[in-house]
């Protein structure tokens, strides 16, 4: 027979246990669902000009400089920053460069030339504070009328524009980015982002319209071969460089190649307008483009919408760019588009 005493120890073992199980049902009921933790995303911004998402939005107005091309200004320096890239003739077959700056500022840019009037429109249209040294006379009449906001050489030689000493005159003059500000300042200018102006881009889900494949490109402005140039898509890169004279186009501050996204071409008349070979260029009236991006080229137009060149598709709607850097030829209509540029598949696929 099992005694009072035992079968009290085993009531009470079944109670403990049963009074366990209980207080373990009662814990498990009374905890909450774990919500799964959320990782905070960063907010990105896109910069105009090309396209590439940084954490902070662009607050400064776009910033325009006349650099020099000639091959005793090779290599420039900060020209592989400049979002955007404008070469056009200056007088004869030489061409210059406007950079245009806002995504990133270099050190220092240059070598800096002189201005001329299409190059002051084309600031203006953009909002944009421009730099130069010197000035042809009808670019002189526009910036002493006030029609951009300016800072030029001629007035600032040896402050806010420094001289190397490694290059002789008109080739050496640079302008240094710490002094923005202060020469803005100095000019009663403002460097806030005002005119919005920027491109359209593909998204990550989107690939470019498709065309004549073309990933080696020659433009050229004439007889002399310094200033005519070609480029070479890259597919594993995704980016075209740049030969000018046969001599890889580099920045002299880092020493690496220039790579940009997208090249442009447009038509634009030209017209010779002094004994010096100046000329003027019809930047408003529109005309034939030709767009080279991903190793592929498509027949574009291009259009000056409130100041600004815009490229547009046949629709009429905006051509959307890579993001990157940008490049675009001002061509003459005379002898015009198709003649002045070339363009073949190799042997790479795109």
């Amino acid at each position: 027979m099992i005694s009072k005493k035992a079968l009290f120890c085993v009531f009470a073992s079944i109670s403990l246990l049963a009074a366990c199980g209980d207080k373990e049902k009662s814990i498990e009921d009374s905890e909450e669902p774990v919500e799964p933790i959320e990782e905070e995303t960063e907010e990105l911004y896109p910069a105009p000009f090309t396209g590439e998402m940084l954490s902070e939005e662009i607050t400064m107005r776009p910033v325009l400089a006349t650099i020099n091309n000639h091959p005793a200004a090779r290599p420039q320096s900060g020209i592989a920053s400049a979002d955007v890239v404008y070469e056009m003739l200056a007088e004869g077959d030489v061409t210059r460069f406007l950079a245009l700056y806002q995504s990133e500022f270099p050190e220092k840019i240059g070598p800096i030339r002189s201005a001329r009037s299409y190059f002051v429109e084309l600031a203006e249209g953009l909002d944009a504070f421009y730099i130069a040294h010197g000035f042809s006379p009808e670019a002189k009449r526009m910036l002493e009328s006030g029609m951009v906001d300016n800072i030029n050489g001629m007035y600032y030689d040896g402050s806010f524009f420094k001289r190397s000493k490694d290059r002789v005159a008109p080739h050496n003059s640079y302008f240094i980015t710490d002094n923005l500000e202060a020469a803005a300042e100095k000019v009663n200018a403002s460097l806030l982002y005002q005119k919005k102006v920027s491109y359209t881009y593909y998204d990550k889900e989107e690939s470019p319209k498709t065309g004549v494949q073309a990933d080696k490109i020659q433009v050229r402005y004439g007889r002399n071969e310094n200033f005519n140039s070609s480029y070479t898509y890259d597919s594993a890169s995704n980016t075209y460089t740049r030969s000018s004279g046969g001599t890889v186009t580099t920045d002299l501050l880092t020493g690496e190649p220039v790579k940009v996204s997208n090249v442009l071409i447009f038509e634009m008349a030209h017209t010779v307008i002094d004994d010096k070979g100046r000329r003027d260029i019809d930047i408003y009236s529109g005309g034939s483009a030709y767009l080279f991006q991903q190793g592929m080229m498509r027949v574009v137009r291009w259009e000056n919408k409130d100041g600004v060149l815009t490229a547009v598709e046949s629709d009429g709607s905006e051509v959307k760019f890579v993001p990157g850097h940008t490049w675009i030829h001002f061509v003459p209509t005379n002898p015009g588009i198709d003649a002045s540029v070339t363009y073949t598949a190799s042997d790479q696929q795109s």
